[in-house]
């Protein structure tokens, strides 16, 4: 596309020049592309012009600063206000997909692939954006939601390749700043609203503001909220939508818990679904409203219930094993993880490995010591991702939750954790690795280090 063209709703210029893609990142732009420098919390976008133009830009937008080098450069005011201009601009086809945003602290994960594997059953091709990256074409994110030009350029190229639906994990950060403007969403998502991201959102009441933006001003056509949750008449009173769709465990007429899962009744329908943990009840109760509410009917969804299976590093089993492996890094979704195994195993002892990440909600660390301690049999505890800060502070903020009495070790290395805790489980215990689930990598300082869970805990297997 033209630069000029490009721009034409925004700012006029008498630059002319061909641009073959948009990028927020010096680092992930292709030779052709323009790199939009923006003023960011700490740095600006102009310190990274010059690793742009090696890599091969085009020409650089820039905020709030004149700049000169080797490439053209177009200044444009308040410029972080036109990046859904720009995405929608250039990425025409992007708003061709019918979209379904998925929100909540816990479970956007599980719900977004829930989904997609129901429509991959029922022959709707579709793709998920999300923590686990982006499905369906050859690009990988590690944020929950990716940034506005990566979500715009990867929904066009969805469309070009015939995709005609595409499940979105929308963070709430991602709302917050702004990431899906321009969007709209056949339906929006709420699966619950627990501690995390206090270190962004400073109070629980602005973090669940910053969720309510999805069902608000028209953005998601249809709610689909989680009555279960005590956050959801908020949810339903402020949402755009008049005629809100509400789920919860209660929609199954029946449960009881089998050798691989559940044995569920719901609409007269009997099926055994296999996931562990109610809380997978509920995430698998949110897909299927989500997909009826698509105007599929029982016959066709319910019996794929029973094909659903686990996102890596979501209660991820490790096969001929007691070990799980689950991304459980708030104190709900450890909660729920260890309720979910002394359930699963009721006569095991369960021994848990979890830490807490560094430069980020520090007030939850206690309460995860103190759910370890009343869920657990024994503790490891060890590094996360403890980025800048000290990772024997981390551990001491932990402890303050956890008793006297409790059996807890220290092990800051976690492959030395991994590897001494599956050497020394007995054939009666259980062990929960927490934390990091599907992740490749572990932050140490400012050091990014290839690690993961699954990988050490199968080899320490061997």
């Amino acid at each position: 596309m033209d630069i000029q063209s490009l721009l034409s709703n925004i700012i006029n210029t008498s630059q002319t020049f061909d641009v073959s893609g948009l990028s927020l990142n010096s680092q992930a732009l292709n030779k052709g592309d323009l790199f939009v420098a923006l003023q960011g919390e700490k740095n600006h976008g102009a310190d990274y012009i010059e690793n742009a133009i090696e890599n091969g830009c085009v020409a650089v937008l820039i905020e709030g600063k004149d700049f000169d080098c080797s490439v053209p450069t177009i200044k444009i005011d308040n410029l972080k206000c036109h990046l859904s201009t720009l995405a929608q601009n250039f990425y025409t086809k992007a708003k061709e997909v019918d979209l379904i945003a998925v929100t909540g602290t816990n479970g956007k994960t599980s719900v977004s692939h829930y989904i997609s594997q129901l429509l991959d059953h029922l022959k709707i091709d579709n793709g998920v954006i999300g923590t686990l990256g982006i499905s369906k074409v050859q690009k990988k994110s590690i944020n929950t939601t990716p940034d506005i030009f990566s979500i715009y350029s990867t929904l066009n190229e969805y469309r070009e390749q015939g995709v005609n639906v595409a499940i979105i994990e929308a963070s709430s950060h991602a709302l917050i700043q702004g990431r899906l403007k321009g969007l709209s969403f056949s339906q929006g998502i709420f699966t619950n609203l627990t501690q995390d991201h206090l270190d962004y959102h400073k109070t629980m009441d602005n973090y669940r503001e910053a969720k309510g933006k999805l069902f608000q001003d028209g953005i998601s056509k249809k709610a689909i909220i989680n009555r279960d949750d005590s956050n959801h008449q908020y949810f339903l009173d402020t949402s755009s939508d008049k005629e809100p769709i509400t789920f919860g465990i209660g929609d199954l007429d029946f449960f009881k818990q089998s050798d691989n899962g559940f044995i569920c009744q719901l609409n007269k329908y009997v099926f055994e679904l296999p996931l562990v943990g109610e809380f997978n009840l509920s995430n698998a109760i949110a897909a299927y409203t989500s997909i009826k509410s698509l105007g599929l009917s029982d016959d066709q969804i319910i019996p794929c219930l029973a094909k659903l299976s686990s996102p890596p590093g979501r209660m991820q089993k490790l096969e001929n094993s007691n070990i799980w492996i689950d991304y459980a890094h708030t104190p709900d979704a450890l909660d729920n993880a260890l309720s979910t195994l002394r359930s699963h195993y009721p006569e095991f002892k369960i021994r848990v490995i979890f830490g807490c990440g560094g430069d980020r909600d520090n007030s939850k660390r206690q309460a995860m010591g103190k759910i370890a301690s009343e869920n657990a049999d024994s503790i490891i505890l060890t590094n996360d991702n403890p980025r800048g800060e000290d990772p024997q502070a981390i551990i001491n903020d932990i402890l303050a939750g956890t008793k006297v009495e409790n059996d807890v070790q220290i092990m800051l290395d976690r492959g030395d954790a991994i590897h001494s805790a599956i050497e020394n489980l007995g054939e009666e215990e259980a062990l929960l690795i927490a934390g990091k689930g599907h992740e490749t990598t572990q932050i140490i300082g400012s050091e990014i280090h290839q690690f993961s869970d699954i990988e050490v805990a199968l080899n320490a297997l061997i």
